[in-house]
Order: C-alpha cells, then structure tokens, then sequence
C-alpha cells in the first residue's frame, strides 16, 4: 500500500544532510512551508544552498535560517526588502553567497530540471552583469543568454490538501513555485492543512500529482502561518 505520510515534519526531514540543494516555496509569507523551515533549522543542517524566490523577511521562516548561520549559499530573484536584515548581515560579512536569477528565468530553470531541459536560451538579462560569463547567442533578431535547469535533493512545500499518494491541491497564490519544485527535486516534502482519503480530491483541481511528491506531512493548525 502506497502511503506517503509521515507523523512529524521533523521525521519527515531526518535524511538531510549538510550540503544538501533545498528548494523552498513561497512568494513572501504565501505558500512559505514555515513548519518544515521550522523543523529544518531543528534539524540542524548546515551548508545549505537554498532556492527560494526571495532570501527570508523578518525572524521566521527562511530568514530565520539564514540567521541561524545554514546557508551558505542562496539562489533568488527578490533578496532585499525593508525587513531583510538576516540576509544583508550574513552576505555583507561574506558568511552567504549569492546568486541572482530573474523571476522569470528562476521559475523557467526550475521547470526545466523537472522537465528534463538540458538548457535554454532567454533574452532576460543580455547585455548586463547577469550574463557575465554565460554563453551567449543571436537568434533571429534577438540576443539572448543560456541558462541552465536547477535541480535540487529536496522540496520543502506547501499545499492545501494531499492524498496518501501525495496528490496535491493547493490554495490560490500560495501555489506559486510549489509544482514546478515538486517537480525539480530528488525528493519532495509537502506540508498539508488536510489529508483526505483517496478519491476525495478532484482529478481535474490536482496541480502537482503524487508521482513528485515523495513524503506528505499534516500541520496542526495551530502551527500553521500565512496564506
């Protein structure tokens, strides 16, 4: 019997080890999977290289793992806002390193680990400090840079709903860059508001089916933040 759920989100992320690529979800607080961050910085890992749009606000979630000194490495599109002080201190003292990626062509290298893309060529940022070094070609009337798929060995995400087979349905925006991480990780950690039975979810509102979910696990509510 297929059946992907686990009792605790720290059980759920025993196997991570230091140095491991984790892919988080969210757009801000929107989709953000506070309670795996949570259990992740418990966990103790270090050395993480990070894929998130954005490098954390505040003193939760992801900037709360910056500040906890795990991330040696980040890859985002958004890393500085009002309340960023975690990430400005870690990457002004030299502890974090940064690699910039326009949103669009953050999402697009995702989608393409997942998709089994090898690279593709985009216009976004030819002819600025982004492409320095990267392969560049003319194609037709247009310049563009080539970029190449980021995979990662986990997903940490969040969904509305999930199956013991890991389908999953997801609350408005909070979907954000969920499905295509689910997709872009060696193995995909998912934490749920509910786990029906199966059958209970309609097909045709699945967004990311269980064949890329790995591991589900249900969040008290009282554990529960953002959207």
């Amino acid at each position: 019997m297929i059946d992907k759920t686990f009792a605790s989100a720290e059980a759920a992320l025993a196997d991570i080890t230091d140095g491991a690529t984790i892919m988080i979800g969210g757009f801000g607080n929107a989709g953000m999977p506070a309670a795996l961050i949570d259990a992740l910085i418990a966990h103790g890992a270090r050395e993480l290289t990070i894929v998130n749009n954005n490098a954390g606000n505040g003193d939760s979630g992801l900037a709360a793992l910056i500040g906890a000194k795990r991330v040696r490495k980040i890859l985002c599109s958004f890393p500085r806002q009002a309340d960023s002080w975690h990430f400005d201190k870690a990457y002004r003292s030299g502890e974090l390193q940064l690699e910039l990626v326009p949103q669009g062509t953050l999402a697009e290298r995702i989608r393409a680990a997942g998709a089994g893309i090898g690279a593709f060529f985009t216009p976004t940022a030819f002819g600025t400090l982004l492409a320095g070094g990267k392969e560049t070609r003319r194609i037709g009337d247009r310049d563009y840079v080539l970029e190449y798929p980021i995979h990662a060995d986990y997903a940490l995400i969040k969904a509305d709903r999930a199956d013991r087979w890991g389908n999953l349905v997801y609350r408005k925006t909070a979907r954000n860059f969920a499905p295509i991480m689910a997709s872009a990780a060696r193995c995909t950690v998912v934490q749920v508001r509910e786990i029906v039975e199966l059958g209970a979810l309609d097909p045709e509102v699945v967004v990311a089916p269980g064949i890329f979910v790995q591991r589900v696990v249900k969040i008290a509510s009282s554990l529960r933040r953002a959207a």
